[in-house]
């Protein structure tokens, strides 16, 4: 059978046992070097997106994937004195943009709220909040809280009834439990200008937990129309909730109801609205990656020295196959082939062990948890208790290419030494 002179050759050296130990040893280096490097690439990225999603879940648990306000420019324009027209910007009529919104293609469903900042008290301490207005009977609010929120807790929330749903945060830190009575004090402004807070006493009908700071320690429901009457027009913000079929295609839902909603509403999505820890969490990912890249190159490094000691090695070799008539390229070839046969089984290898552990984090985080008697994400920390994992498969490929180039490139200086051998010189004391 016919057989490429370099790859013939390339694959006997392979697997031909080297007489120095050493050089044995630098190969199995290299090798053992690569497959861990992508390994850990592949892991550790695959907990990091497993993270990010976790994450993203937690924040889209009580924020809604695109919201409609008014625009900053708009949003303290104040009301027509009596006997005049209200002014449009003022007042927008939010049961008509609602129907835009549910007619507009990948929205799902879209709800009123509206929030007012204030101060939670109960006893000698107070938190401050921010109490958001929420219609508990409309079906995309039962749709977005039903994971959150008791489908009871909600029912309570009736026009009138003065009841609150509070963060479990908010709760522990004034001591609040399901049924007791909590002061709110909303910050207003009297005509004259002067401060003229009104206080308002709830009763506790709920409580919820997200794991997210922000919203549980934030965070008190109630019903629209009670926050509505907190405050007059310009310290209460109002808008809609969007709800859309694929949470990660929210920028293009929100563009297209930009497009056909008036200038005095301003239309926002949740990346716009949580880009800080999506930024925080990409450029951890990408130092992750570039430190970890390094054990790969210095795998690739001990490749580079692998080949020089394996040319040096077999000068005679060389030397001979050049006066046969081989060209320097054929010797190329030959090394070329070496290296990248040792450099892509470790490549190989080390995608397989890391497919394999990070499709089972699941089983194999709490087995040595167990063993080792020790939790990696302690509850009394962290409000994520178990390691996630979400394998991507265009970050697999990406890590898999570098990795092969990284191994490409270190043949290249070798191969080149190799066929600059002089035959002669390499024969003259043999």
């Amino acid at each position: 059978m016919f057989h490429p002179l370099p790859l013939y050759v390339g694959l006997r050296y392979v697997r031909a046992r080297s007489t120095r130990f050493f050089v044995s040893f630098i190969t199995w280096a290299s090798l053992i070097g690569v497959c861990v490097g992508v390994a850990a690439l592949i892991v550790i990225l695959s907990v990091m997106n497993g993270f990010e999603s976790e994450l993203r879940d937690r924040l889209l648990s009580l924020s809604a994937p695109v919201r409609v306000t008014a625009a900053p420019a708009y949003a303290h324009v104040p009301v027509a004195a009596a006997g005049e027209a209200a002014s449009p910007a003022a007042q927008p009529d939010w049961a008509h943009i609602v129907q835009l919104a549910r007619a507009t293609p990948g929205v799902t469903d879209a709800a009123e709220y509206a929030e007012v900042q204030a101060l939670a008290v109960h006893g000698p301490e107070m938190v401050p909040v921010l109490l958001r207005g929420i219609e508990p009977a409309d079906p995309a609010t039962v749709a977005e809280l039903a994971h959150t929120i008791a489908q009871g807790h909600l029912a309570d929330l009736t026009a009138g009834a003065e009841r609150a749903i509070v963060g479990e945060v908010i709760a522990e830190r004034l001591g609040l439990s399901p049924g007791d009575s909590l002061t709110l004090l909303v910050p207003t402004v009297s005509a004259d200008g002067t401060p003229a807070p009104k206080l308002r006493d709830m009763h506790v009908a709920g409580v919820f937990e997200v794991g997210l700071q922000d919203h549980d320690a934030t965070l008190i429901f109630v019903n629209l129309a009670d926050v509505r009457a907190l405050g007059p027009a310009g310290t209460v913000s109002e808008g809609l909730r969007v709800r859309v079929q694929d949470v990660l295609a929210a920028p293009q839902v929100a563009a297209r109801l930009r497009a056909q909603l008036p200038p005095t509403l301003e239309v926002s999505d949740w990346t716009r609205d949580n880009a800080n820890y999506f930024r925080a969490i990409r450029i951890e990912k990408t130092m992750m990656s570039l430190i970890l890249l390094l054990i790969v190159a210095v795998a690739a490094f001990n490749i580079v020295a692998m080949l020089v000691m394996v040319v040096t090695d077999k000068r005679t070799d060389i030397a001979i196959m050049r006066t046969f008539g081989a060209a320097p390229t054929r010797v190329m070839g030959i090394f070329i082939t070496q290296g990248l046969v040792i450099g892509w089984l470790g490549v190989a290898l080390g995608a397989a062990l890391g497919l394999l552990l990070a499709l089972h984090v699941d089983s194999i985080v709490p087995f040595l948890e167990h063993t080792f008697r020790f939790h990696i994400m302690d509850a009394d920390v962290y409000y994520i208790t178990a390691i996630p994992s979400e394998v991507h498969w265009r970050n697999v490929s990406a890590i898999a290419l570098a990795a092969l180039l990284l191994t490409a490139l270190a043949t290249i200086y070798p191969a080149v030494r190799a066929a600059r051998t002089a035959p002669a010189e390499a024969l003259r004391y043999e």
